[in-house]
């Protein structure tokens, strides 16, 4: 499994930059990332910040798809 840390801005709904990816060895850096990241964006509530474990890229794209896909590509992957 690998660690994928996220910046999302909630209010243009898209990601801020490409994942940080890390390996599972590596989790204790990857959660020191995510506070310092938090830490910065403190004062921007509509900047999300979140850290997700998944098997690989193209698995955590198919999972959580609203990080990636637009509001008009995930409206029309329901309707």
């Amino acid at each position: 499994m690998k660690h994928f840390l996220l910046v999302y801005d909630t209010r243009a709904g898209r990601l801020l930059e490409e994942p940080k990816e890390y390996e599972a060895a590596d989790r204790a850096m990857a959660l020191e990332d995510r506070f310092e990241r938090e830490r910065l964006e403190r004062r921007n509530s509509h900047i999300e910040v979140v850290l997700i474990t998944a098997p690989s890229r193209h698995a955590l794209e198919r999972t959580h798809s609203r990080y990636f896909k637009t509001g008009e590509e995930l409206a029309s992957a329901t309707g």
